[in-house]
């Protein structure tokens, strides 16, 4: 691993460490050591304070926006194809479910939780240095099931509507895939009426292999899919890109304690600027 690599993965310490560490310095700075200066006639403050107390009002503004309200992730992979795509700079709602402590995610503060449809940031249950992004699929005490590339929710089922192009833009998905590939995806009225885009692959099978992950009890698997109930304080997550994601059906229920926010704004892709707000 790269040290900018590391950095990246643990920034939070990192900003929670400065955080405190300046702001101390910049109390002692206040209250004690400007008074020594003025009893001493120096007016000039020490090199090591300009470069540690005098940065605390950015490192405390940065914090306090990063840890309660938005951050900013990049998109690493194509499991959301085509919501979000590979370069995608998304900004995450940080307090949309609950003002969190940084670094413990310890809950302080009840706001709100994830509806079925909303796009996730979440730690990944098997490695929570890592974090994952998918949409929420089912929500505690739901009952999943994925038969034959078709969702059914509390015996609701999703409607699915073939689809060729990028409604943005009317250009065809990928001139190399089959059409049939794309589809609209929305959840039953009485579930949120959230509708959505999916890439479906109707060569790949719906069946998936997987070890045994907690609460796994809750679930049967088949060759043609899954059923799984939902536990308390858990969820059920899905990528958009169906048969290129890594999710619930493999690994298991995300637990409430894992959630980083919701994902809500595309500020900027190098690639393709045309997608700067493509999703909301």
């Amino acid at each position: 691993m790269s040290i900018w690599a590391a950095i990246g993965q643990h920034f939070a310490k990192i900003l929670l460490v400065l955080f405190f560490v300046t702001g101390v310095l910049w109390l002692l700075d206040k209250y004690y050591f400007a008074k020594q200066r003025q009893a001493l006639g120096i007016t000039k403050k020490p090199l090591w304070l300009e470069f540690t107390a005098d940065i605390f009002p950015v490192i405390a503004f940065i914090f306090v926006l990063r840890s309660f309200f938005f951050e900013p992730f990049k998109i690493p992979s194509g499991s959301m194809i085509p919501t979000l795509q590979v370069g995608d700079f998304i900004l995450v709602n940080k307090y949309a479910y609950g003002i969190r402590f940084p670094v413990f995610n310890k809950k302080l503060v009840e706001i709100g939780s994830p509806q079925r449809g909303d796009v996730v940031v979440f730690r990944y249950p098997k490695d929570e240095s890592v974090d994952y992004i998918k949409r929420v699929i089912g929500v505690p005490g739901d009952v999943v099931e994925y038969t034959d590339k078709r969702l059914t929710v509390n015996g609701q089922p999703f409607a699915y509507k073939a689809i060729e192009t990028v409604p943005e833009t009317g250009r065809e998905f990928n001139a190399y895939a089959p059409k049939s590939m794309h589809f609209s995806e929305t959840f039953p009225a009485q579930l949120g009426g959230v509708e959505h885009m999916i890439e479906n692959d109707p060569q790949r099978p719906s069946g998936v292999m997987t070890d045994p992950f907690k609460f796994y009890e809750n679930c049967q698997y088949s060759y043609v899919g899954f059923k799984c109930k939902v536990p308390e304080g858990h969820y059920f997550m899905m990528g958009d890109n169906r048969d290129n994601s890594l999710d619930s059906r493999y690994w298991g229920f995300v637990p409430d304690r894992n959630l980083v926010g919701r994902a809500f704004f595309v500020w900027m892709n190098f690639s393709d600027l045309k997608r700067i707000g493509s999703f909301k």
